[in-house]
């Protein structure tokens, strides 16, 4: 789950992370109010939405960028006004954009330096790492290709915690001294804090600045939470922003399904995420464009796959469904029976393949049998896979 750049700073503060003052605004009615909160000068308003590259974007209107440096809160208050509930297109959002709905002021500071910081979960080693470099402000990614030797890395043994002499490596990678480096290993002691106790899967600070008075401040905020820590969390649920999220994404949730949208044609509703990934790839092999990623679980039940349905069929992209069941834990009929009852509820126009084996297989492929729906059967996976990619073509 993600949040905003704005609850981030929110979090932020709760642990003792400094970062720049700041106030959002849901609706132009708000922006007076939320200004008044800050110091006069110079200000940033910065849309709110979950992708990057928001200062490079473009809305749909032609004005150009998300971000904004701003000389007086009046011409702020201009600015803000033609960002909010204007389309935010960024190389992130990709042609559709966002919807900007929050607008996040604060107040513009005199940089010395950016840097870039990061926390998130190593999977090689299964141990946060910190990821530091002198680049900040700029793609990471980049940073690696180009100048790979500005980047510190710092593996944290999650049994034992941030160790002081890891804080001091980081900050020595970053080149600080002084003022700046004891407010640095402050910073990167309690964001370490905030990512271990809420369950972070990422916290990235980019940039990480220094201002000429020796401050080292968050300028930036980007915190994403692992989904299945979050019943520890629910003060974190109630940041989420459900309209940041595709809506056939957000009625899966509703039935403990794993879907991702994604922009193909062929729909596929899978048990195991395993096979789920493999399905995509054999679409994509035989020349095919998987529509979504969809794993129904190895124990689905037949509501769980009318629900599938019904969310596949949301989709006016797709135009083919492959049915790719592997029965171990799950019951080849009970996939079958959900197939039936969806296509009788919901109706079934788009040509669609189903590839059944294992558990109960001689069952469901009976109950497809006597139903009288038109489709088709896949003898192996590869056989499915180049039905459906031929029947969609």
């Amino acid at each position: 789950m993600n949040i905003h750049e704005y609850q981030a700073k929110a979090l932020f503060a709760k642990f003792g992370v400094p970062a720049p003052q700041g106030a959002a605004a849901k609706s132009s009615d708000e922006f007076a109010t939320a200004l008044s909160s800050l110091p006069e000068g110079p200000t940033m308003v910065k849309s709110q939405i979950h992708a990057g590259g928001r200062g490079k974007g473009t809305f749909t209107d032609g004005y150009k960028g998300g971000v904004k440096f701003c000389k007086t809160k009046d011409e702020a208050l201009e600015v803000a006004g033609k960002m909010i509930n204007n389309t935010l297109v960024t190389i992130q959002t990709g042609p559709a954009g966002r919807k900007v709905q929050t607008i996040y002021f604060t107040a513009a500071l005199d940089i010395k330096k950016e840097y870039y910081l990061a926390i998130l979960l190593d999977r090689a080693t299964s141990r946060p790492v910190i990821v530091a470099s002198t680049e900040g402000g700029v793609e990471i990614e980049k940073v690696a290709e180009e100048t790979p030797e500005k980047i510190t890395k710092v593996f944290i043994d999650p049994a034992y915690g941030l160790a002081d002499f890891q804080i001091r490596e980081i900050v020595f990678g970053l080149e600080l001294t002084g003022g700046e480096a004891k407010n640095a290993y402050k910073l990167i002691r309690n964001l370490y804090t905030c990512f271990w106790e809420t369950d972070a899967s990422m916290v990235e600070v980019n940039p990480l600045i220094t201002t000429p008075e020796g401050d080292v401040l968050a300028l930036d905020a980007k915190v994403s939470f692992d989904d299945n820590a979050l019943f520890r969390h629910p003060e974190i649920v109630e940041l989420r922003d459900l309209n940041e999220e595709d809506p056939k994404e957000i009625e899966a949730s509703k039935y403990d399904l794993a879907y991702i949208a994604l922009d193909g044609n062929i729909a596929c509703l899978v048990n195991g995420a395993g096979l789920a990934m493999s399905t995509m790839d054999i679409i994509k092999h035989y020349g095919g464009n998987p529509a979504n990623f969809l794993d129904v679980g190895g124990g689905a039940t037949k509501e769980k796959v009318i629900a599938a349905f019904k969310i596949i069929l949301g989709d006016p992209n797709v135009g083919g469904i492959f049915v790719n069941i592997f029965g171990g834990i799950m019951d080849c009929n009970v996939i079958a029976e959900g197939i039936v009852d969806a296509v009788k509820e919901v109706g079934l126009k788009l040509p669609l393949v189903v590839r059944l084996e294992g558990n109960n297989v001689a069952a469901g492929k009976a109950t497809l049998a006597a139903s009288g729906l038109e489709l088709v059967s896949g003898d192996t996976m590869a056989d499915a896979a180049q039905k459906i990619v031929k029947l969609v073509a």
